[in-house]
């Protein structure tokens, strides 16, 4: 079946197309029964921080040696050998003697504060204060000591020695938990003297053959 030209230009030009663009754009309209009560004027609570500097509270002065002597001399008439509760420890070289009063728990150790003397090192402290820890009676007694020979740490260990056998003469009942903490034994160790020809007390010099 043939189809001429002439046919299908008529057909294609009696069809017609329309379109129809509104002009107007798409609005959404939202209504609301009542206003929303925002103003921005309204009033913003302010905060108020008002800051002040505290005074630092003042160091507590540490007592002369002068102020400790007439303490000690006041505290303890007669001196050292006339007071009832006493002790006298030992460890190496030192020698301590101790006085136990009742007190609030200072401790004077040749006529200086026990932190001053010890330098402040904890676990010298330690040592004087662990016979009074172990019974409770750490601000109960003031401890008054005069020590000599040795070194520092031998002084503090001959200290809790000295403290330990003063609380005997308290009461009796202090030495089961004394001895259980071994603050009762003495200890008796010293170091080893040096030996002719070796460089320390066993320590030797090389061995040479040739």
């Amino acid at each position: 079946m043939a189809i001429s030209l002439t046919s299908l230009t008529s057909s294609f030009a009696s069809l017609s197309f329309s379109s129809q663009i509104s002009q107007k754009p798409y609005a959404i309209s939202l209504a609301h029964s009542k206003p929303f009560p925002l103003s921005l004027t309204s009033k913003i609570p302010t905060l108020v921080v008002s800051a002040s500097v505290a005074e630092a509270p003042a160091a507590p002065e540490l007592e002369t040696r002068e102020e400790l002597l007439k303490l000690v001399k006041s505290r303890l008439p007669g001196g050292f050998a006339a007071q009832p509760i006493f002790g006298t420890g030992r460890r190496k070289s030192a020698s301590a003697r101790v006085v136990l009063q009742e007190g609030s728990g200072k401790i004077i150790i040749n006529y200086r504060d026990a932190k001053e003397y010890l330098q402040g090192n904890p676990l010298w402290i330690q040592y004087v204060k662990t016979p009074l820890a172990t019974l409770g009676y750490e601000a109960s007694y003031d401890i008054f000591v005069k020590v000599e020979g040795g070194g520092l740490s031998g002084q503090a260990q001959a200290i809790s020695l000295g403290i330990a056998r003063a609380l005997l003469k308290v009461s009796e009942s202090h030495r089961k938990p004394l001895r259980e903490e071994g603050l009762l034994t003495r200890d008796a160790r010293v170091v080893e003297r040096k030996k002719v020809g070796l460089k320390k007390a066993r320590k030797r010099p090389q061995f040479s053959k040739r």
